[in-house]
């Protein structure tokens, strides 16, 4: 394919600069996005065992029911029935409710309470602390870490939503002006041509072999984050006339002993679909005439199409059904071919297999940005005698947002269970340790210069992931009343970390080498000169000796 070396150029420089204005927030999102795909493995590593009280039968729940909401007011309005079906990779106490906090988004300050019977049949309840480490990765995943509050919507996640349509328009362009070398170089790995051609090559590599994946996720965080705006705008065509056809409500007001028996809403799941289990029972409102139902349901091998499950909304008392993810007659072809589009955002098919099918693909989306900011940033250096005021500044932006970002999660998580141990409040430690080391990561960049610091970063990671399974080991004999668990779900995470640990100490070693060995034409180089470049080589030599 020909095409005039002018579009190209065109193309390309359209490729670069909306790629580099949203290289820095789509990094932090797609890396915690990634790690969201195990988001109930990472808080069961967190929280306590004895913060989980045992399992009950089916049968049981309706008697555990009417003796908490009885002996607990704050139970009457709303809890949740959790089921423990083989899907569900975290264990939750049977039944739960919120004394203070919950609802929607980061909640640092929720206390949820917990019941179920013990082994002689009596009613037992602990109320602590919810954990939010999984929640803070996830509000990572959606604001890029940016707080503050637009109305109900977050400010990050309007930004994200610009970032995201313009990072659509940069894939498109991406492709645009790799056209006429795409098939001639596409699996080329050139590292004899140097460290910029071969992670360029890597660079073009990991973008067109993901690009359907970037796409998709392009374009659904633009709906996810303006779709208020867009239903606000259909509004004004439509007037007071509803856009969507709902079930008309109940205005009665009926009271907790009321409610159906638990097999009812297992009965009523069954005849609507098959193939699924209930993964919980979400009971709100009870008190008032919006009494509501919120039903997850979750099955090997469907595809879910919410965050986790698919949802169920009906009417607790009536079981009149008010919406629906799940792919049922009633809801027509349109609607769950859209939500099943959008499923796709969230990785839930295949189980396991899919989870880490879409981990994988959103550390190649981090590195993917990571990558692009630095080949750019090479690119105009080589074209400079000195390094510019614009390049440095953006190389330690880099350097210390993205870097920044994995070294703040990776010492949360690390700090979690020293948390517990020391009995401070977990979540204000959680968003103290994030934000002070990202905020301390980005200051020690614009201080010791790129090169240095993402040498010292990556180290600090390697020894934060390093550091994950190793608190695992101590913190098992260090307080007898507290003890985590040791299950198939919680060894992922040590096992994950200690891979990480691997992947950044030796990125340490190769930007420690490159710096100080490497073209001198270069962001990573540390000398300005001969002069001052070989008392640093032979300083490393007396120390290494």
């Amino acid at each position: 394919m020909k095409i005039r070396s002018d579009i190209l150029r065109t193309y390309q420089s359209i490729h670069t600069w909306t790629g580099i204005t949203t290289g820095l927030l789509l990094f932090i999102a797609f890396f915690a996005g990634a790690l969201t795909m195990f988001k109930s493995p990472i808080t069961q590593w967190a929280v306590p065992e004895n913060h989980v009280l045992p399992a009950i039968s089916v049968g049981q729940y309706d008697e555990l029911v009417q003796q908490a909401t009885a002996q607990y007011e704050t139970a009457s309005n709303g809890f949740t029935l959790h089921f423990a079906p083989h899907q569900s990779p975290m264990h939750h106490s049977p039944m739960t409710w919120y004394e203070q906090g919950g609802g929607r988004g980061l909640s640092i300050d929720s206390h949820l309470r917990q019941a179920s019977f013990n082994k002689e049949g009596e009613l037992v309840s602990v109320a602590n602390q919810q954990n939010v480490l999984g929640d803070l990765i996830d509000q990572l995943h959606r604001t890029a870490g940016i707080p503050g509050k637009a109305g109900h919507e977050d400010i990050g996640v309007l930004v994200l939503g610009v970032a995201s349509a313009l990072y659509f328009i940069a894939l498109v362009s991406g492709v645009i002006f790799l056209l006429p070398t795409l098939v001639k170089s596409f699996f080329s790995l050139r590292q004899k041509k140097g460290a910029n051609r071969f992670w360029l090559d890597t660079h073009n590599l990991i973008g067109i072999t993901s690009l359907p994946f970037h796409l998709l996720i392009a374009w659904t965080v633009v709906v996810f984050a303006f779709h208020d705006m867009l239903y606000g705008g259909l509004s004004l065509i439509y007037g007071d006339e509803p856009m969507f056809e709902r079930n008309g409500g109940s205005k009665q007001v009926y009271s907790v002993a009321e409610l159906p028996p638990v097999e009812r809403y297992f009965e009523a799941v069954g005849d609507m679909v098959e193939g699924y289990d209930i993964v919980s029972l979400t009971f709100a409102d009870l008190a008032t005439p919006r009494a509501r139902l919120s039903i997850e349901v979750a099955g090997d091998g469907k595809l879910q199409r919410a965050a986790e499950t698919d949802i169920i909304a009906m009417h607790p008392f009536t079981l009149d059904v008010t919406y629906s993810t799940l792919s049922i007659p009633e809801n027509g072809a349109f609607g769950p071919l859209v939500k099943s589009f959008f499923a796709l955002h969230f990785g839930n098919f295949a189980n396991d297999t899919g989870r880490w099918i879409y981990f994988l693909l959103g550390m190649m989306g981090a590195i993917l940005f990571y990558t692009g900011n630095l080949l750019w940033l090479e690119k105009r250096r080589q074209k400079q005698a000195k390094q510019s005021r614009s390049v440095t500044i953006m190389a330690k932006l880099t350097i210390g947002v993205c870097l920044g970002s994995v070294l703040g999660v990776a010492t949360s998580i690390l700090a979690s269970k020293w948390l517990y141990l020391a009995g401070v409040d977990i979540n204000l430690g959680y968003i103290a340790i994030y934000y002070g080391v990202f905020v301390t990561s980005v200051a020690l960049t614009f201080w010791r210069g790129a090169a240095k610091s993402a040498v010292f970063l990556q180290a600090f990671i390697g020894l934060a992931c390093a550091g994950i399974p190793l608190t695992t080991l101590i913190s098992q004999w260090i307080h007898e009343n507290i003890q985590w668990q040791l299950v198939s779900n919680t060894l992922m995470v040590d096992v994950v970390a200690l891979v990480f640990a691997w992947i950044f100490f030796h990125a340490a070693k190769k930007t420690h080498r490159r710096a100080y060995y490497g073209e001198r034409n270069s962001i990573w180089y540390i000398g300005h000169s001969d002069t001052t470049q070989q008392p640093q080589r032979t300083e490393l030599v007396k120390k290494s000796t």
